[in-house]
């Protein structure tokens, strides 16, 4: 069962301190009494405002309030798995995803080994039931959850206390991109990158501090061969880097939303099997 681990882990920016930098000092000749910060405020609030309309064309080339509020999500496709660079492993899968905290996924042809994710917590499901599944493998998931895509532009962009940075064009997985940093109110922070043609989000980087060596680790996420579906804008080819290496690609076959789907599936103990379940086998 192990060996099916790195795929399993795989499916399922640094902080720009703002306001770090010094001030400008008052340019000569400002009315008397202007202070410096009153002086630096007009142009991060036009830095700001820039960061959001670019952030909003981007959920809105994604399909706009219809992305915003999809209820639930089906992925099956194939994903392959890398270590230093070389494939390692890889095969067929399917997610279901119920926002915004539930995701299973589902591994084989047979469809017989699955991961469970519901809120904080995390289980393996084989033929021999379900158990917790190993803490380490909880919380990488529980980061990238936390900073994937869905998540950032579903609920990041919403929180008031979020500082949006413009940080001008960049060239993002071979595409000219506008680059935006968002920062939230724990000092995390993510990045992201939009065609400046399509609008659509190509790259997204953030970074985080491994707790036992205390090294900062960088995770990106690249996007590409995006497809309409119902309507919405969903990308079907999703590669995954660690640390600058390649650590992971999936390539969708199809992808379908707000289907409904059986809630037995997020139940670790309902004995749920997905080849006796009507609807819920590969789409194509």
């Amino acid at each position: 069962m192990k060996q099916f681990l790195p795929i399993l882990i795989l499916v399922c920016s640094a902080w720009a301190q703002a306001g770090g930098e010094p001030r400008p000092a008052a340019a000569q000749g400002s009315p008397p009494g202007t202070s410096q910060s009153q002086a630096a405020v007009p142009a991060d609030q036009e830095n700001a405002h820039k960061a959001r309309a670019i952030v909003d064309q981007g959920i809105e080339a994604l399909g706009g309030k219809a992305y915003l509020t999809i209820r639930d999500r089906e992925q099956q496709g194939r994903i392959y798995s890398f270590h230093h660079g070389r494939e390692s492993g890889g095969g067929v899968f399917w997610s279901f995803a119920e926002f915004p905290d539930k995701e299973r996924v589902e591994l084989t042809k047979e469809r017989d080994i699955a991961e469970l994710y519901v809120g904080d917590k995390a289980y393996e499901i084989t033929y021999k039931g379900p158990h917790p599944i190993e803490e380490k493998t909880r919380l990488d998931y529980m980061r990238r959850h936390r900073f994937s895509l869905d998540t950032v532009l579903r609920t990041w962009v919403t929180d008031p206390g979020v500082i949006f940075l413009y940080e001008g064009l960049a060239i993002a997985a071979q595409h000219s991109s506008h680059q935006v940093t968002l920062i939230n109110s724990q000092d995390e922070s993510v990045t992201l990158y939009f065609d400046t043609d399509s609008h659509l989000p190509v790259k997204k980087s953030f970074t985080w501090r491994d707790p036992v060596d205390r090294q900062k680790n960088l995770e990106d996420e690249v996007y590409e061969n995006y497809r309409q579906v119902s309507t919405i804008m969903a990308p079907y080819n999703v590669t995954r880097f660690f640390n600058g290496d390649m650590s992971n690609q999936r390539f969708l076959n199809s992808v379908t939303i707000n289907q409904g789907l059986d809630e037995a599936m997020f139940d670790p103990n309902s004995g749920y099997n997905p080849n006796k379940t009507p609807g819920k086998q590969s789409k194509h």
